[in-house]
């Protein structure tokens, strides 16, 4: 049945750019499928644009801060509007990766080690020889290389690895550009892969992808520049290995209680424990664009992308009754 959607893209993150894509392709894929569509730009009129388009369910197209983080979730809970994707405290706890990875050991969920660094911390001691602690402590809890990230980004935007003393602080100065919190995380080497999830109450999961970005480093350039990165259906880890990543997806997306979609990422390693499976993150809010991992998988599961958005904009009236 035919429903008008307002499609909320653009933002204030450092991901603005990618969102827009999202947003566009997003509203196309639902304009096929017979939607009335709105575009709304994430500003300070959001809240009155969304009371004169009066629609009847939202399609967060954003990415990163206020948009994956549960502010905008919140907005809409109060508004009363039905939106595709977790609700406030799911789209919060997987925004927030070392959150996000306490609840993984909790429920026995594979998951490498990690570590946090507060930036009041790191400033007030970075002009004085105590910002050598924070190396030594880091040193302690992980071998070289690892690896240096934003707690609460997305797209590998801020991320470093570090394969050496001399790369550590620059890496900890440009991860904190991006965040007031930094994790610092184990480096697993090997293969990596990522799960797709639809559905609410028995979600399902799309086939496992393996990416090989072709630069050697799946960095925000190579996500989303067309040719730069290769997905590869089945990913190539093996029979026994596919299913537990299918399974651990599954956990990972229901341990943060999200609903309607998400996409896990994960890497299988191929050093010590090989076949081992580790969930990196869950995205809440993966992107929709013509590079994109869920839609990929989607097509692999004999889901085109209108069928797929439309999908969506039922699990969202779903939850909303």
């Amino acid at each position: 049945m035919s429903k008008k959607v307002a499609v909320i893209m653009g933002g204030r993150s450092s991901e603005r750019e990618i969102s827009l894509k999202t947003g566009e392709q997003v509203a196309k894929a639902l304009e096929a499928k017979g939607h009335e569509v709105v575009k709304l730009d994430l500003n300070e009129h959001l809240v009155m644009d969304l009371q004169s388009a009066d629609p009847d369910v939202v399609f967060i197209a954003l990415h990163g801060r206020y948009g994956e983080d549960g502010c905008i979730q919140g907005m809409l809970e109060i508004l009363g509007i039905p939106y595709v994707g977790s609700g406030v405290l799911a789209s919060a706890l997987a925004m927030d990766k070392e959150m996000s990875k306490k609840i993984f050991r909790l429920e026995g969920i594979p998951t490498p080690a990690s570590y946090c660094v507060e930036r009041r911390t790191y400033r007030a001691l970075k002009e004085t020889p105590k910002v050598n602690d924070i190396v030594t402590t880091l040193e302690k809890r992980f071998k070289y290389p690892f690896v240096v990230k934003p707690n609460s980004q997305g797209s590998t935007i801020g991320l470093s690895v570090v394969a050496e003393r001399s790369e550590l602080l620059a890496a900890l100065e440009n991860a904190f550009e991006y965040d007031s919190r930094v994790l610092i995380e184990e480096y697993i080497k090997g293969i990596e892969i990522t799960v797709g999830i639809i559905g609410n109450e028995n979600p399902r999961a799309l086939p496992v992808i393996e990416i090989v970005p072709l630069t050697g480093f799946y960095d925000y350039k190579t996500k989303y520049t067309k040719g730069l990165s290769e997905h590869i259906i089945p990913a190539r880890i093996g029979e026994h290995a596919t299913k537990k990543a299918k399974d651990l997806a599954l956990r990972a997306h229901c341990a943060l209680g999200c609903s309607g979609m998400s996409r896990v990422d994960m890497i299988v390693s191929s050093e010590g424990n090989q076949n081992e499976v580790y969930v990196l993150e869950v995205n809440t809010i993966p992107g929709m664009t013509e590079t994109s991992l869920v839609p990929d998988a989607a097509r692999a599961a004999g889901i085109e992308f209108p069928e797929l958005v439309d999908m969506l904009i039922g699990f969202a009236l779903e939850n909303s009754h």
